[in-house]
């Protein structure tokens, strides 16, 4: 990717140029969450990477996609470990797994990654076991050190959430607040933005990091709350205390409908509210393609999703989320100035 100007977002406006955010770093080629994921999607071409953030027992902010081990890790291996499967109930539903909360960083250092979607990428498992868990820490400082003069990697934090086993515990909120402060980026012109589907967490950030604190983004769901949201007062509300949004490409291709590719309401309306708009997730399987983009019937195989990125940057997205950098990455450079939308 060219030499560009920081694409760190401003309070009120939007970003110079659409930015392509690595999703857990590039999982369609290495483990999610991995060192290796991580510095491929840098190498490929990502502005952000987008590491998940859970905690350990001890109050360490690690990056799993959640706090159930039992998909990402090897865990189930560790006879050591088979008293601490338990079941809990996490966003309404009863788990039966490991979770993170009940172990200790130096715990969770003696498991190894795995891919998580083995039946849909296979050649990934050719790296399992080899590489651990990183904690937020240590993805903020591999983003520092692969940053060059023309080329500064942010890193795009989402935290998801925590269930303490006793019930009683800090909120994830104030760890991440805390852990951003000690790693000097708890300001708007640092390298880190946050992003949650919490509205309360994202509140709860604000609050304690003060207006100048890390940009924010609510993360928008395709739940009725997510309706609500998008709404032109939704989106007003958003902007007192955030300054983009994080819809699905799904609900974006709604909100734009058959109006031949130029404009979403949905953005429009962001834009107008000073959000910037960044939509998850893309992915290159024909799993996640619509039929028209397809390749072959093997749901593993991948589709033109370089084309699903040109649609979705032509309705002026501010971001695209993506397991596949190196395609948007493709999108973008294919653009013409005639191309960009709304």
């Amino acid at each position: 990717m060219r030499a560009t100007e920081s694409l760190a977002m401003p309070p009120v406006t939007r970003l110079p140029r659409p930015a392509v955010i690595g999703h857990r770093g590039a999982p369609a080629y290495r483990p999610e969450h991995t060192a290796a994921s991580f510095e491929l999607a840098i190498d490929q071409g990502a502005d952000l990477i987008e590491p998940d953030v859970v905690v350990t027992r001890d109050g360490v902010l690690v990056v799993r996609h959640e706090s159930d081990l039992s998909l990402s890790t090897d865990v189930a291996e560790h006879a050591e470990f088979a008293d601490r499967r338990s079941t809990r109930v996490v966003k309404g539903e009863p788990v039966t797994s490991w979770f993170t909360e009940d172990f200790t960083l130096a715990e969770l250092r003696t498991l190894r990654a795995v891919e998580r979607m083995p039946a849909l990428r296979p050649l990934n498992t050719a790296y399992d076991g080899r590489f651990g868990i990183l904690t937020l820490a240590e993805v903020i400082e591999l983003a520092r050190r692969r940053s060059t003069p023309g080329h500064r990697v942010q890193v795009l934090v989402e935290l998801k959430n925590v269930v303490w086993p006793d019930g009683d515990g800090p909120t994830l909120a104030a760890l991440a607040a805390d852990e951003l402060r000690r790693l000097g980026v708890a300001h708007a012109a640092g390298p880190v933005v946050v992003q949650s589907f919490d509205t309360a967490l994202l509140r709860e950030l604000r609050e304690r990091l003060g207006d100048h604190g890390p940009r924010l983004v609510q993360l928008v769901s395709d739940q009725p709350v997510g309706d609500r949201m998008v709404t032109r007062a939704g989106l007003r509300e958003i902007s007192t205390y955030a300054q983009g949004i994080g819809p699905s490409r799904k609900r974006i291709l709604e909100s734009a409908g058959s109006r031949n590719g130029r404009r979403c309401p949905l953005v429009v309306e962001a834009h107008r509210a000073a959000l910037s708009v960044f939509c998850w997730t893309l992915r290159a399987e024909n799993a996640f393609l619509p039929e028209h983009l397809r390749s072959g019937d093997e749901p593993g195989e991948h589709g033109d999703s370089v084309a699903q990125a040109q649609e979705l940057l032509d309705l002026g997205l501010d971001g695209l989320i993506t397991d596949n950098p190196d395609h948007a990455v493709a999108a973008l450079r294919s653009r013409t100035p005639q191309s960009v939308g709304a």
